[in-house]
């Protein structure tokens, strides 16, 4: 289907099953495809897991499944300041599989790219490589599942561990603009893990604030053969996640 774009995003997420694995673009509030995870979140699917670099401050975005129970287990690089995520972590309703920040990204590029497995220098010697970091913990605070040992292998004289690629069921993105085939343009920091993630699922869906009729091919930044759904949603506000002032 040459043009990809959908009348909303309730439409776009319909098929989305229990169980399946997401890829999910943004940093903090910033890229975050908010309103595709808010009809992800009407539309009712559960036992989900979730690749992202984290899961936003409590009560938007991911923190909103959160606090339905809806995520079962999370792969991404921190917790951050979302209580939720880190009480239900600690008390045993969510598996955790930390992953450094490159990594993730790197890992989430492979999959994109058809590369199954890479070497890397991050992580070696801690248990990030070694394995048993707590990925579960018991209702009584005892460790349920840990984190296995990687491969690591030496070249150069430097040790490296092996990182499996991710590839998801699905992507949830955030983009300034496309055009109906597809091609998304990101801006400023709004980049950040939305390429990766959109190139790394079998289906992915692009929640976009302006649609477009031509973008230049070199101003694209991801490539509409990797997009398969678009919504238009308009000029999207970045809030503010930690507001400080004088006291």
């Amino acid at each position: 289907m040459l043009d990809k774009t959908f009348s909303s995003a309730t439409d776009a997420v319909a098929d989305i099953p229990d169980g399946a694995s997401i890829a999910v673009g943004g940093f903090g509030l910033v890229g975050i495809p908010s309103i595709l995870i808010d009809a992800l979140r009407e539309q009712g699917a559960g036992d989900l897991t979730i690749i992202s670099n984290n899961c936003g401050p409590d009560g938007f975005g991911l923190g909103t499944l959160l606090e339905l129970h809806r995520i079962s287990r999370t792969i991404g690089s921190y917790i951050g300041s979302n209580k939720e995520y880190a009480r239900q972590y600690l008390a045993g309703e969510l598996s955790v599989e930390f992953t450094p920040q490159g990594t993730l990204a790197e890992r989430m590029r492979a999959g994109g790219a058809g590369i199954p497995a890479f070497f890397t220098t991050a992580g070696v010697g801690t248990q990030v490589a070694d394995g048993g970091l707590p990925v579960r913990y018991n209702s009584d605070g005892t460790i349920a599942e840990r984190s296995p040992a990687k491969e690591t292998r030496e070249f150069n004289g430097q040790t490296y561990v092996m990182e499996e690629a991710i590839n998801a069921d699905f992507a949830l993105v955030h983009a300034h603009k496309a055009d109906r085939f597809g091609n998304l343009v990101f801006t400023k920091t709004a980049r950040n893990f939305n390429p990766d993630a959109a190139q790394c699922a079998k289906i992915t869906v692009a929640q976009v604030e302006h649609l477009v009729d031509y973008i230049d091919p070199d101003d694209v930044h991801v490539p509409g053969i990797y997009v398969d759904r678009v919504v238009h949603v308009g000029p999207q506000e970045t809030g503010i996640e930690n507001r400080t002032v004088r006291s």
